[in-house]
């Protein structure tokens, strides 16, 4: 029988492991430093991708090629002017053509079936935006008349996405997505959630305690808040190695009603996996939708009945893109210190 897993939360201010768990840490807490840093070594790229726009007709459409298109697709669709596409698959929808643009995200630069698709857009004679790192297996195929290759190094999927938004705001295709205010917001949560900031004040470590003895259920309203719901649940699960589920009000609704009344007469410190009860995890970026406003009160209303505690992640920021940043950056941080303080005993 494997050892009881619990959670420690005397070690999520311990000094000897909050060091040994630098390197990830460390990692999270340069989010807004590479966000700045990508910008700034790409700004003569961006502003030829912006000028070459600016020489050429509005396209037809927007074709997002590769498998990091959804987070393209979710900040684009309720923004974009033209006809948007998200495309993960390889290769390109067949009637993508001269008219068009094909924006993609490829930090690491190494994927064959985002090689394949940058190399037939540039083969129909598209308008071609690629960021990807110099030199690499997709930079290599994206090289053409139309094309402009945004450079990246960091090899980070927000950062690379940042820079492609950015230069789809400043042709008039896409929300405002300025560097300087997504690194600002992730600059922010970096500090509220850092290491040296003891429990009771760092957001992060008051969630990953709550998420301790449970498995979550993750919502976000917004298509931006929903993306990083799905991304934040997927950090818990390789954190915890337990249930994390993201998802619509409806889908998540019944998971929350199927959650029985707590028997008064269950044991508090009981450590087995079937002893854990759902928590819901609202991610809210503000949105004031009439649509999100009822789902989310239908989630609390539901948690409510059901016995089922509530935890919010809010976020302050000034744009749409920062708004998304932050939330998946308090989430990740979350998860972090969930898997520092689970142990073996």
């Amino acid at each position: 029988m494997p050892p009881p897993i619990w959670f420690d939360e005397s070690r999520l201010d311990d000094e000897s492991t909050l060091t040994s768990a630098d390197p990830s840490l460390r990692r999270l807490a340069e989010s807004g430093a590479r966000v700045r840093r990508e910008a700034g070594e790409a700004e003569s790229a961006l502003a030829e991708a912006v000028a070459l726009a600016r020489d050429q007709a509005r396209p037809r459409a927007v074709v997002a090629a590769g498998p990091d298109s959804r987070l393209l697709r979710a900040a684009l669709e309720p923004w974009c002017p033209v006809p948007f596409v998200a495309w993960p698959n390889p290769g390109l929808p067949g009637w993508a053509g001269g008219l068009d643009l094909v924006v993609v995200l490829a930090p690491d630069g190494g994927d064959v079936g985002t090689a394949s698709a940058v190399s037939e857009a540039v083969r129909r004679g598209c308008q071609v935006v690629v960021a990807a790192p110099p030199h690499s297996l997709v930079a290599e195929h994206a090289a053409g008349r139309w094309s402009t290759i945004l450079p990246t190094t960091a090899r980070d999927q927000l950062a690379t996405a940042v820079l492609v938004l950015e230069y789809l705001d400043r042709v008039d295709l896409g929300p405002p997505a300025d560097h300087e205010q997504v690194a600002e917001a992730l600059d922010r949560v970096a500090m509220s959630c850092s290491p040296h900031r003891d429990i009771a004040v760092n957001p992060a470590k008051i969630l990953a305690i709550a998420l301790a003895d449970a498995n979550p259920v993750v919502w976000g309203g917004s298509v931006l808040a929903a993306r990083a719901a799905r991304r934040v649940a997927e950090s818990i699960r390789r954190a915890s190695g337990r249930t994390a589920i993201a998802g619509d009000a409806e889908h998540l609704l019944p998971v929350i009603e199927k959650v029985a009344p707590r028997n008064v007469f269950d044991d508090p410190f009981s450590d087995e996996p079937g002893d854990l009860r759902p928590v819901l995890v609202v991610l809210d970026d503000g949105a004031d939708d009439p649509l999100v406003r009822e789902q989310r009160g239908r989630l609390q209303a539901a948690a409510a009945a059901h016995g089922v505690r509530i935890e919010t992640v809010d976020a302050d920021a000034t744009s749409e893109v920062a708004r998304y940043a932050s939330l998946l950056l308090n989430g990740r941080y979350a998860a972090e210190y969930l898997a520092i303080g689970l142990v073996n005993d």
